[in-house]
């Protein structure tokens, strides 16, 4: 069989971005309509977590990861006007009301403490013990209670021959069966923080050319989000900004959103395989922002092949490093808690495309 070199590739892989666009918008709209029934369900259980909206568009709270793999933000209700803390203190409580002799680890990267006085309102809900310990709101507590509301709406909207609970995480995920395939979903309750730019995001950096000041501006605007990751600290995510950042990525006439999607598809069909991959959407979004900002001229983007393996060597270098910054928060390591072996993996197969980029077509 016949392999086809990056040129035709490129004509190949993009027929198969078209079909992947159009499987994940049936599935996405299937998805939505289960969580849209089971949020509202949730929201009536507990005022503290809101209906996740239909959206006959985009739905800002439905990050694809992979084609099985989905992240639904479920916005948290009754904490408003945030501001960041000031004073620093140390914690030496636990989960189950003891007391601890040393004070517990200070957040790193992306995570934060979370106290419910950093809001100028809050409901009293958000006071009670099963969410708060010493005035910290603790989001292994807050995951308790929601994966719960979780278990109670899948039995009251009888939904359990086509909603499964998946365990073993400390995470709430679930399992949704489509007309198509199952696709897995991260539950994420989340702490919208609009207008607000976090301390920890020290963006941009000096002597940036992409994106542009007034972009910046824009994406500054939609604030950031706090997502439950651990027991104790709450996690930064930049979904809404991030994806300002891809919508408006070849106002130039550049191929950088190409680039992207062919990525994404090898990495899907080739490189990274599999309904749990270790490599996610999220990690090339990353890689094509650094790379963005690398080579922000419009020159640099105008021939797909030569950017095409641009964007493919930047990320065989972070993968095989097992180090990738995310592009808000430098400190923070996208593949701090990644399996190493798996990392390998696919940083061989990446090398072995980068030394012949050609493969042969379905």
């Amino acid at each position: 069989m016949k392999s086809l070199t990056v040129g035709g590739l490129e004509d190949c892989l993009l027929n198969k971005v078209d079909l992947r666009r159009q499987q994940i918008s049936q599935a996405v709209e299937e998805v939505q309509k289960v969580v849209h029934h089971l949020t509202t369900n949730i929201s009536n259980q507990d005022i503290r977590f809101q209906t996740v909206p239909y959206s006959d568009t985009y739905n800002e709270n439905i990050k694809v990861l992979a084609p099985s793999q989905f992240l639904v933000t479920v916005p948290i209700k009754g904490l408003a006007g945030y501001r960041e803390a000031r004073e620093q203190r140390w914690r030496y409580y636990t989960l189950q009301g003891t007391r601890l002799p040393c004070p517990l680890r200070d957040p790193e990267g992306l995570q934060q403490w979370l106290e419910v006085e950093q809001f100028m309102k809050s409901l009293w809900q958000w006071h009670e013990t099963d969410v708060n310990i010493d005035g910290d709101i603790v989001p292994a507590k807050v995951l308790l209670v929601f994966r719960k509301l979780v278990e109670n709406a899948i039995r009251t909207c009888h939904l359990s021959g086509k909603v499964s609970m998946l365990g073993n995480r400390s995470a709430v995920w679930i399992a949704v069966e489509t007309s198509a395939y199952q696709v897995e979903l991260e539950l994420a309750p989340a702490v919208e923080i609009p207008t607000t730019w976090s301390e920890k995001a020290r963006w941009p950096r000096c002597l940036q050319r992409w994106p542009s000041q007034e972009r910046v501006e824009c994406i500054k605007s939609f604030g950031f989000n706090l997502l439950p990751c651990s027991n104790y600290h709450w996690q930064l995510s930049f979904l809404r900004a991030e994806q300002v950042l891809l919508e408006q990525l070849d106002e130039d006439g550049g191929c950088r959103r190409k680039c992207f999607q062919v990525m994404r598809q090898l990495k899907e069909d080739v490189w990274c395989p599999g309904n749990r991959p270790v490599i996610t959407s999220h990690h090339l979004q990353t890689v094509l922002f650094w790379t963005c900002e690398k080579y922000p001229h419009f020159k640099d983007w105008k021939f797909f092949s030569k950017a095409f393996l641009r964007l493919v060597r930047k990320l065989h270098k972070c993968v095989s490093q097992h180090f990738l910054k995310h592009y808000f928060v430098r400190n923070s390591n996208l593949f701090q808690s990644t399996n190493p072996i798996e990392l390998d993996a696919v940083a061989q197969k990446l090398a072995t495309f980068l030394k012949k980029p050609q493969i042969s077509p379905p």
